[in-house]
């Protein structure tokens, strides 16, 4: 009976809001590249329903957006890792109230020149080799004869996320074991189709990113199987590895959205829209939730629109 008193309510806020007219509103997102790709989906099949909201998309790293995001810039930060406590101490320090979502889920791949057939799997500590800095008391791999003998005496040419990426962050954490801790010697950018590019051009490359942009460029590239640790199964960032876990390098994916924005109907529809079509999210080339990981994330949003 109350799931039928639920739905009639949705149905009444429905047929009331298509007497007032077409939605109209203004929804500011940023942050990560990574989750740009889905949100982008997203907005353009969210436009469809509603083309009177204007949604801006921006593309600053998720660290760059919650930079944004916690001065009140924006409505929704689209986040590769969760937000870390001096960004969410700034929130508090602006009065800015937000909710976590997660979206859905992704590994990043660790990427190589297609004639590169050497290095085809990599443990964790072979990716520590080439990617920690060096110090007195490590040396890293200068070229892949460093990290395997028998490898080609070749520079490896390193192409990555820069430092206000969330992949960036990620990423340095599960291989060198520190947030940030990498060796500064690679090209860096936060335009993951760059990186794409640089290595398709470099035989002796290799550099790491979201899967959706190995899902989209595999025709110039191939992606690494990564094992944790020497003696462990070695596995491709496939949706199955990803969701077992089996992939070294799996993650999940988030929105930060500010609460005090879900006041607007354009912006409560839109995150709405957004945890309802995880269809979209394998459109983008990631990985969706489960159904149950979905519904737990739309109990979240239904829970903080409860008084509204």
């Amino acid at each position: 009976m109350r799931r039928i008193l639920t739905l009639l309510a949705l149905l009444g806020l429905a047929g009331r809001a298509g007497a007032a007219g077409p939605m109209t509103g203004e929804v500011k997102i940023d942050g990560s590249s990574t989750v740009y790709l889905i949100t982008e989906v997203m907005a353009t099949h969210f436009k469809n329903l509603h083309p009177d909201v204007n949604l801006t998309i921006g593309v600053s790293g998720t660290g760059g957006g919650f930079k944004k995001f916690a001065a009140g810039e924006t409505d929704i930060n689209d986040a590769s890792r969760p937000i870390r406590p001096a960004e969410a101490q700034q929130c508090k320090a602006h009065g800015i109230d937000y909710l976590e979502l997660q979206v859905g889920w992704d590994g990043i791949a660790v990427v190589i020149h297609p004639q590169n057939d050497w290095a085809r799997t990599l443990t964790l500590e072979q990716l520590r080799k080439i990617w920690h800095p060096n110090t007195e008391s490590f040396k890293n791999a200068r070229s892949w004869s460093d990290v395997e003998p028998g490898w080609p005496r070749e520079e490896i040419r390193l192409y990555g996320p820069g430092p206000d990426s969330g992949t960036f962050d990620f990423f340095t954490e599960a291989v060198n074991g520190k947030e940030k801790l990498i060796r500064t010697d690679y090209t860096a950018s936060e335009d993951d189709n760059n990186l794409v590019q640089g290595i398709a051009r470099n035989k002796y490359a290799l550099g790491f990113f979201g899967v959706a942009y190995y899902e989209a460029n595999k025709k110039s590239l191939s992606a690494v199987a990564l094992a944790a640790s020497p003696g462990e199964a070695y596995a491709l960032p496939e949706a199955r590895n990803v969701l077992a876990r089996r992939y070294p390098l799996s993650r999940p994916l988030y929105l930060y959205v500010r609460t005090a924005a879900l006041d607007r109907p354009a912006v409560r529809e839109f995150v709405g829209f957004y945890l309802r079509r995880s269809d979209l999210v394998r459109e983008a080339r990631y990985i969706p939730m489960t159904a149950l990981q979905q519904r737990k994330e739309q109990l979240k949003l239904e829970r903080a629109l409860g008084g509204q």
